[in-house]
């Protein structure tokens, strides 16, 4: 029988919510996990994990990642990575850096003065928050990409850590407090082409076991962006996903080129089960392939001025078996979880989905440690279907 989107989507759905497991054991299955400052009503690392792992509370992912054999790093964005695919994707080339999501050219000469020196601080102090360095060298201003000012030694940590120089020991309030690096990144590139083109295939294939499946558009926009992760490869990506359109299983569904693991099959189960998910859940992160499994826009609108948010500031897509319905827009106060439900069409009206829909919201309450839940919460449509 021919593949149809039904199959992709049991299969995107059936592939990203296996049996929850240890939160180190989940970390190291997905490789790399997206992160974000925005609290709401919990960070959007802590949400995606909480469907992974087992008995996973809000925030045990900074209290216990000392133990868990990550860093802090950029990928196809910044957020988590095992130290396996770090190694992957370094030493990056010296002449560059990301900063506000921006990829930015270092000075030579006296930049590499004050990295030697700040280097040697850090050491000296063990860990250290950018207040502390800042106090003590007084570099000045220096224009961030944002248009406002910022500290010219908070610029040159985030240099000096996305080369691999130094690393994020912890976060305190949200402040990444650093380190130097304790433990070893490959000291060269590697010239070798074979060399080369491997650990790019390692690269691509981590972000198909990711986000698979994705369509031929998606699979060229997130191989664009390991040019983040490896700049000095940059020139080698348009020959990576050609290897990749090579080598991975394929369909083409409605006309269009949908790509995965060889190693899966294209199979899925669908489940009885409600969830809400983070914005940046790799099952809806592409916002193209949202649309072409889904058929309606999903869009976080955190950063659209209130009057023209259609969905809410910080709207969770609402999975209920294998399709997203609909979104949830929760708040936590005076200890009690606060919910405003919208649904694409309408709210389904069978008992288990009530049922279901309880039981995700009280998941959500544990989750957060919050006291109660609050019933009667309010419901509506979305009117924007398909725009």
């Amino acid at each position: 029988m021919p593949t149809t989107l039904d199959d992709l989507r049991r299969y995107a759905v059936a592939r990203n919510f296996s049996t929850p497991t240890t939160l180190k054991r989940a970390l190291h299955r997905m490789g790399f996990l997206q992160a974000d400052p925005i609290r709401a009503p919990a960070r959007a690392q802590d949400l995606i994990l909480r469907h992974r792992v087992k008995n996973y509370r809000a925030g045990d992912l900074e209290r216990r990642y000392a133990a868990l054999e990550i860093d802090e790093d950029v990928f196809v964005n910044y957020g988590f990575v095992t130290q396996a695919l770090q190694a992957l994707m370094h030493p990056r080339l010296e002449s560059t850096f990301v900063s506000d999501g921006m990829a930015r050219k270092s000075t030579q000469g006296k930049q590499r003065r004050r990295e030697q020196l700040l280097l040697e601080f850090v050491r000296e102090r063990g860990a250290v928050h950018p207040r502390e360095v800042d106090q003590h060298f007084a570099h000045g201003k220096v224009l961030n990409y944002w248009g406002g000012s910022s500290n010219a030694t908070t610029r040159l940590l985030e240099a000096m850590h996305y080369r691999g120089l130094l690393r994020v020991a912890r976060r305190e309030k949200g402040i990444r407090i650093y380190s130097a690096r304790t433990w070893g990144l490959p000291t060269s590139a590697g010239k070798d082409a074979f060399a080369t083109s491997s650990r790019l295939d390692s690269l691509v294939d981590t972000v198909v076991r990711l986000y698979a499946p994705l369509p031929s558009a998606s699979l060229a926009y997130y191989v664009r962006r390991l040019r983040y992760a490896a700049p000095q490869w940059r020139q080698e990506l348009t020959s990576a996903l050609q290897r990749a359109k090579e080598r991975l299983s394929q369909v083409r569904v409605e006309g269009v080129d949908w790509y995965w693991g060889k190693e899966n099959a294209l199979r899925g189960a669908t489940q009885d089960r409600v969830r809400l998910l983070a914005p940046f859940d790799p099952l809806v992160h592409d916002r193209a392939r949202f649309e072409l499994l889904w058929g309606w826009a999903y869009r976080l609108e955190a950063y659209t001025p209130s009057a023209k948010r259609k969905l809410g500031y910080y709207a969770l897509p609402l999975l209920w078996r294998d399709g997203v319905i609909g979104w949830a827009n929760l708040s936590a106060k005076d200890g009690e979880l606060r919910s405003e439900l919208g649904y694409v069409e309408s709210q389904p009206r069978d008992r288990a989905f009530k049922r279901e829909l309880e039981a995700e919201l009280e998941r959500v309450r544990v989750f957060l440690g919050l006291d109660s839940l609050a019933h009667g919460n309010k419901t509506f449509r979305n009117d924007s279907r398909g725009t």
